[in-house]
């Protein structure tokens, strides 16, 4: 999957190279390779901050097991590109702030204003550079964070084997076709270990019940359970066996169960989107899944949102305040917003909130907050 990710990042660069150029002015150009540049800069610095903070959390497990100071560096390597996605808005708003900061310190900003380029045209400069990025991050969410964190989770679990501390770590629930299905740990795609299968009736009742110590998964969907027990509920009447093994057409198959034992954030968002479809389809809650995928689309509204936030604290008159200290104020407000985001996120499911309520409407009431500001200044 990572060799597919750099092809189609290849592809998709040769061809957006002679859009942008044709969308894209000299001064649009110049613009958004500043903010790029700053940007970046500040993606890769609180990356590293993030993932130095994962590592001190992860020295808690090192000596457990086969876990390793190595197996620690690695996993959170493995985990960074989620990170990138995660620091993305805020990482916008600051990386404007400096390089449009830098603009007026000296005195480039005054000169473009002077030749009659407004500060809208300036802040939509940085707006086309935001569409390139959108579409940077799209790949690395559908193709490098799913396979990334995959070999991440399934590292550590193997090094952690010996330890009972993280068994449950790729426990999962699924329900088709009137069952449930209950698993505890998988290995990789092509096994399982301590599994329960419920089946019911139309009416609701259960009929039976399966529990096998491990099944192989075959590529055709089936599974060979082994260490079988099998309690089969007829009215009053209880039947119970014990099977060396046992067949068992799965109702999920192995592209689901390699997506389903990543966490919802992990996921790639086409495969995010039709499972969340599917489970509206079946009448099904998935609410956890839902609010990840709204979260992804809020992304690009976020990033918006932070570059429009960005012009009242670039462009204010100074009255008495710095432009440092504008950009000081700036970063705070971005900073509090990224907090106000994940509040939202923890309020929807204690509050049962809509889902994308929850995670368009901090966005919304930024670039709304940002354009007041930035006409009241102005009046």
């Amino acid at each position: 999957m990572l060799d597919i990710s750099k092809r189609e990042i290849s592809r998709l660069a040769a061809r957006l190279e002679p859009v942008w150029s044709a969308l894209a002015t000299p001064l649009d150009r110049y613009i958004a390779t500043a903010a790029f540049r700053a940007f970046i800069l500040v993606a890769g610095a609180l990356t590293a901050l993030f993932s130095l903070l994962e590592f001190v959390e992860q020295l808690a497990s090192v000596g457990e097991g086969r876990y390793s100071l190595l197996d620690a560096f690695i996993y959170v390597l493995l985990t960074a590109p989620s990170r990138v996605l995660q620091v993305t808005p805020v990482s916008m708003l600051i990386g404007c702030l400096l390089a449009l900061g830098a603009f007026g310190r000296n005195s480039e900003l005054t000169a473009l204003r002077s030749v009659g380029i407004s500060e809208s045209r300036i802040i939509g400069s940085v707006l086309k550079l935001a569409v390139p990025i959108i579409l940077v991050l799209f790949l690395i969410a559908e193709f490098v964070v799913p396979p990334a964190q995959e070999l991440a989770q399934t590292q550590r679990a193997a090094a952690l084997s010996t330890s009972t501390t993280d068994r449950d770590y790729s426990s999962f629930w699924a329900q088709g076709e009137h069952q449930y299905l209950n698993v505890q740990r998988f290995r990789g795609s092509e096994g399982a270990e301590d599994i329960d299968i419920y089946a019911f009736a139309d009416d609701g009742s259960l009929t039976s019940f399966v529990h096998a110590d491990q099944a192989d998964i075959h590529p055709d969907g089936t599974w060979l359970l082994v260490g079988v027990l099998r309690k089969t509920i007829d009215g009053s009447d209880f039947q119970t066996e014990r099977l060396a093994s046992l067949p068992w057409r799965s109702f999920v198959s192995s592209a689901q169960i390699q997506l389903l034992t990543l966490p919802p954030e992990a996921m790639p968002p086409v495969a995010l989107f039709r499972y969340v479809r599917d489970l509206a389809r079946n009448h099904q809650q998935g609410l956890r899944y839902e609010q990840e995928l709204w979260r992804k689309i809020s992304i690009p509204l976020s990033m918006i949102a932070m570059i429009m936030a960005s012009a009242p604290f670039v462009f204010a008159p100074p009255r008495g305040q710095s432009i440092g200290q504008q950009i000081t104020i700036g970063a705070i407000v971005g900073i509090v917003f990224s907090l106000f985001q994940q509040i939202a996120g923890h309020l929807d499911l204690l509050l049962d909130l809509n889902p994308a309520a929850a995670a368009l409407v901090p966005s919304l009431l930024l670039m709304g907050l940002s354009v007041y500001l930035f006409r009241r200044a102005h009046r």
